[in-house]
């Protein structure tokens, strides 16, 4: 009993915050479970709802993956085009809503690029179509960050991941409103009304929600101190005319920079050597050591995409910690140029 009053506690503490009822939230383990969930669970419990499915090529790959399953299994995708706004065409978007669209699944804010996503614009599309199809949103990167106020954002279901909030990895979040029918991924006992079947963790759900009710008191001063930040990243390297890939109004906890003659990798590693870690790609495809594909979809050159580098922001990043990182990338620099002198 003590275990099911801290589970309550920890959906009644969320779901507070999150502004929805307690009852269409559910555990998962991580971000890439919570958007299978919503997107596969839907389909599979709405075969009658249509055929076709509308997204970006900028998606996590947990999306990606998971729309390319589904079109070898006969779903139709249209991919919308981005711009370097990072933002999909809006008016292409109202011109690919058909009768037979089922979903629309789309990421509030970019994780390479931090990019925002317009979603009340999108959800008054919708309306405006009278389509039917139901709203996916990714709202990993989004959490704690910007406000996530589920009851009017016109929105569907909706995917979390704790450890971006500062939780511990292993704990993820699904938003699903009531009336909108999923199929579970995991069967088993029936917890969770059935959605997701295992034991749950007491701990795992309670650092969730720890973590949120942190967070979302921090929230709007962290974004004030981070947005200074960036600037005086983005100052500190101005005089190696580093490119900001990042759209001017993109949440400032991300931010993509391409410098000049270097490749990614090699100013990657070259900044571990000083205990820096920073990431060419989305932590999901890093093995895999290519372009990022999010940049090539926004239209942004292969020469600038080659050399970018993703840089992420936490609300317990310091001035310090700026200062040390623009004197690392200097004296890598002056290293390489000597070299090459």
């Amino acid at each position: 009993m003590l275990a099911e009053k801290k589970q309550k506690s920890a959906l009644c503490t969320l779901s507070e915050i999150l502004k929805c009822s307690a009852g269409e939230l559910f555990f998962t383990s991580c971000g890439s479970e919570s958007i299978n969930t919503a997107v596969r669970g839907f389909l599979s419990a709405n075969p009658r709802a249509g055929k076709h499915i509308i997204s970006t090529g900028t998606e996590h790959k947990a999306t990606l993956e998971t729309l390319r399953i589904l079109e070898e299994s006969g779903y139709e995708v249209t991919y919308l085009r981005v711009g370097k706004d990072g933002v999909p065409d809006l008016f292409e978007l109202e011109a690919a809503v058909r009768s037979d669209t089922a979903l629309i699944t789309l990421t509030h804010v970019n994780n390479e690029t931090g990019a925002i996503l317009p979603v009340t614009r999108i959800s008054d599309i919708l309306k405006r179509k009278k389509s039917a199809a139901r709203f996916h949103l990714d709202c990993v990167q989004s959490l704690g960050k910007l406000p996530v106020t589920l009851s009017r954002m016109g929105v569907d279901m909706a995917s979390f991941s704790g450890h971006k909030i500062h939780a511990v990895k292993g704990i993820g979040l699904l938003y699903v409103k009531k009336g909108c029918r999923i199929n579970p991924l995991i069967y088993g006992g029936g917890q969770q009304g059935g959605i997701r079947s295992g034991t749950e963790s007491t701990f795992l759900s309670g650092a969730m929600a720890l973590a949120l009710s942190l967070a979302e008191k921090d929230r709007e001063n962290a974004l004030s101190r981070v947005t200074i930040l960036k600037k005086e990243l983005i100052d500190g390297l101005s005089d190696l005319h580093v490119t900001v890939l990042s759209p001017e109004n993109a949440l400032p906890y991300i931010v993509n920079l391409s410098f000049p003659s270097f490749e990614a990798e090699t100013m990657l590693h070259a900044l571990e050597e000083q205990d820096i870690f920073v990431s060419t790609v989305s932590a999901c495809s890093s093995k895999q050591k290519k372009i990022s594909y999010v940049l090539l979809a926004m239209g942004i050159s292969r020469d600038l995409a080659k050399n970018a580098v993703r840089i992420s922001f936490s609300r317990f990043s310091t001035e310090e910690e700026v200062r040390l990182m623009c004197q690392a990338v200097h004296k890598i620099y002056n290293k390489y140029t000597l070299k090459r002198g």
